[in-house]
């Protein structure tokens, strides 16, 4: 057999390519990005508030739970930049503290539809007996409304922290188990997984090896955005009572208290409004620039 022949024999059985063949791809994939500038102005207001959660203790000593009753409704100032609250907290740390949990609970939304996600939407895609009867409960949790859905779960386990991020990752984990699927259907009908199978892969190997990392670009991108939803989502709860237990500070239940004092004090309201506004753009942003990068359809050469 010559080289020319074994080398693509080695690519229809889906050998790995050399070490820097492989990180050509993932390099120009970097550079594409770093010049996009839809996911390079996202990332800098998103980037701006993972650097303000991550240093939270060092930006806002203060302890955002101190009462100060003397200090009630304090306007915006040098000494607290975003005023104070109806007990005297200083808005400053309680919205960077806020920050953290939005954050936390955002990635561990994902993480778990990432891996929950991934599994049911790979399994149904591959194994065809197993589809059907999977895509139709997918179906059924896909037909209420994502928020909706939460706020029933929420509402049955209790409002608290790990409770929404079960609610929100049960929620969501049917959409990024359809995109999944999606993607799995499509590439197991590829020659290079039709050759791993002649050549005797289990089907393991082959979901492992040569299926997976070639749906990852869909995931990738639709994670971007669920981490959007569900920073949104977990505000929108606890805006209605269904989060983080008080005196937790989340920006949902700093609206929710800041909502009674609109007129003399718009400024609770207002900030983390704001923050969570900028959280949620530049998180779209980022979603968006990936997509255009990741997807072959809509890349624009730079």
């Amino acid at each position: 057999m010559t080289p020319s022949e074994s080398k693509i024999e080695a690519q229809e059985l889906g050998h790995e390519e050399a070490p820097t063949q492989r990180r050509r791809p993932f390099l120009v994939t970097i550079g594409r990005l770093l010049h996009h500038r839809l996911f390079l102005t996202g990332l800098c207001l998103f980037g701006v508030i993972v650097l303000a959660a991550a240093f939270a203790p060092l930006l806002a000593p203060e302890d955002p739970n101190r009462l100060a009753m003397r200090l009630k409704f304090l306007p915006p100032s040098a000494e607290h930049p975003f005023g104070t609250d109806n007990f005297g907290r200083s808005q400053w740390s309680r919205v960077i503290y806020g920050a953290q949990l939005s954050i936390a609970i955002g990635l561990a939304v994902v993480a778990l539809n990432a891996v929950f996600g991934t599994l049911i939407g790979a399994l149904a895609g591959y194994f065809r007996r197993l589809d059907n009867p999977v895509m139709r409960v997918n179906d059924a949790l896909m037909a209420f409304p994502a928020i909706f859905l939460a706020l029933g779960i929420t509402a049955v386990l209790g409002p608290s922290t790990i409770d929404v991020v079960i609610a929100l990752a049960v929620a969501y984990i049917p959409r990024t188990a359809r995109i999944v699927r999606a993607s799995v259907i499509v590439l197991r009908e590829m020659e290079y997984v039709q050759a791993a199978v002649a050549a005797g892969a289990g089907h393991w190997r082959i979901l492992r090896h040569h299926i997976l990392p070639n749906a990852m670009a869909p995931l990738v991108v639709q994670l971007s955005f669920l981490f959007a939803y569900a920073v949104l989502s977990e505000a929108t709860l606890s805006f209605l009572g269904l989060g983080a237990v008080p005196p937790t500070p989340t920006w949902g239940n700093i609206m929710a208290q800041g909502r009674q004092y609109m007129t003399e004090a718009p400024w609770i309201i207002t900030v983390p409004g704001v923050a969570l506004m900028i959280t949620v753009l530049g998180l779209n942003l980022l979603g968006d620039g990936l997509r255009d990068v990741l997807d072959p359809r809509l890349r624009v050469q730079q």
